[in-house]
């Protein structure tokens, strides 16, 4: 079954990590990364931009309204997400938990409950 992990963040949360500890903070995340790519239930793994940088996208007229976004009524946003296939959903909270900062900051996990079939375009 497929899983989608969440995490949040913020700007004061960042900013908080010193120049000196994001190497070890983005090298702790690549060992999650690699070691649940390796077993085979790691899909994905995206880190998102700053939410100053996001859009909303409405359809106006038939045409796309873009405007600044997101207007959250908190300060969190999402950070990042993953992609898991795991056996049960016992194994997909053992990895969340798993996550390098699951001991300060909580992961969502969602399950995924519909995936439309890709066509491959190789075909």
């Amino acid at each position: 079954m497929k899983y989608l992990l969440m995490t949040y963040g913020n700007q004061e949360k960042w900013a908080s990590i010193s120049a000196e500890e994001w190497p070890e903070a983005i090298a702790k995340q690549d060992a999650f990364n690699e070691r649940y790519r390796g077993t085979g239930e790691l899909i994905g793994a995206y880190g998102l931009g700053d939410a100053a940088a996001a859009r909303l996208v409405r359809r106006q007229d038939g045409l796309p309204a873009v405007s600044d976004g997101p207007y959250l009524e908190t300060k969190e946003y999402m950070a990042s997400f993953y992609l898991l296939d795991c056996e049960n959903e016992q194994r997909a909270l053992e990895i969340a938990a798993d996550m390098p900062w699951a001991d300060q900051e909580p992961v969502e996990l969602w399950p995924i409950l519909h995936e439309t079939p890709m066509a491959d375009p190789a075909a």
